[in-house]
This record gives structure tokens, sequence and C-alpha cells, in this order.
């Protein structure tokens, strides 16, 4: 159980990363898991560089070499928070297996929650939304991009066309995430 003590005496921690295409309802979701268990939240797109930001704006979309030091700031940043005993919640696409691979390099364990569903939801969401650098443009590159997972992968799929409040309750009980989670050292 997190929290609990760890054969060396440190506590376990639990790193949870809400995952999709952009306008999938990531951060929304992630933001609720946070609120509800006390897992400290981060946006990995607040990670990016000024200059991929721009790229994004253009309508460019990243490569792999663009991602990866990116990718690999973002397992840091988990594996440093487990190290002070505090649990995390990471709004962040990975869409394709290396990229989740990377970020299982972080901490201990990186659950993962796949905020899934229909392309027309996602494009009708992206087209409410006012202030988000990545444009509904870039839809169509992500989902090209976006890589199913592998039976070895502990990825939990859930339909993005639930309620943002169905999808926080969903995370949590079936992850198995309760309030008070060691969120802060």
């Amino acid at each position: 159980m997190t929290g609990e003590p760890r054969p060396g005496g440190a506590p376990t921690t639990r790193h949870v990363v809400v995952m999709g295409v952009s306008g999938a309802g990531k951060t929304t979701v992630a933001r609720g898991i946070a609120a509800r268990t006390g897992l400290t939240f981060a946006e990995a797109d607040e990670f990016h560089t000024p200059a991929h930001v721009a790229q994004m704006r253009a309508g460019v979309p990243l490569d792999d070499a663009a991602r990866l030091p990116w990718l690999r700031e973002l397992a840091g940043w988990m594996a440093a928070r487990a190290a002070e005993g505090v649990s995390t919640v990471l709004a962040c696409s990975a869409l394709k297996r290396s990229y989740r691979d990377v970020l299982r390099q972080g901490p201990p364990s990186v659950e993962f929650v796949h905020l899934d569903g229909a392309a027309e939801v996602i494009r009708e969401r992206m087209s409410r939304r006012a202030g988000h650098y990545m444009p509904a443009s870039l839809l169509e590159s992500q989902l090209a991009t976006l890589e199913r997972h592998h039976p070895d992968e502990s990825v939990l799929v859930l339909d993005l066309s639930l309620t943002p409040d169905e999808l926080v309750s969903a995370a949590v009980d079936r992850l198995g995430l309760s309030t008070g989670i060691a969120a802060s050292g």
C-alpha cells in the first residue's frame, strides 16, 4: 500500500501519468486526481522549452529527437519526487511505447491512465479551448503517432467521453489510489 515503508525504510510512492492526445482531458483529469488523492501534480507541457512551444504553436510537431530530453526531464522530476517520498500525477501525452519507456526510467514504478476516445469528441473539445498553444491541426499528427499500449504495459484505458469527475473517480478507484497518499515530503 502506498505510504508504507519499503524494506529499506523509505515510504513507497505512486506515480501516475495521465496520457493521451492533445485535447483528451489529461490536465483536467490529472488535476482532479491530485485534488482527490493529494498526489503532487505536474503538467508536462510546462517542461517544454520556449523553442519547442513556438514550434508546436506554429503547427509543427516535435520529432523524437526533440522529445527525448523533455521525456528524460519528466522522468527525472518523478524520480526526484520519489526520492523525497512524494507521490505524483503527471499530465503527459506519452503517445509512443518508447516515450512511456523513458518515463518508466524515472521512479521505481509508473502507472498510466490513457484517456482514449473518438477523434470527433477531441476535435470539438479543442475547438472550445482558449489559450493553449497546441493547435487543433496537430491532432491528426498526434493520432497518427499514438501507439496503443502493449500487453506487457500497465495501462488503464478510460473512455474520454465520460465527464471529468467520472474519469477521476474511475482512475482513483481502479488504480486503488486513496486520499492522503504521500504527497509532501
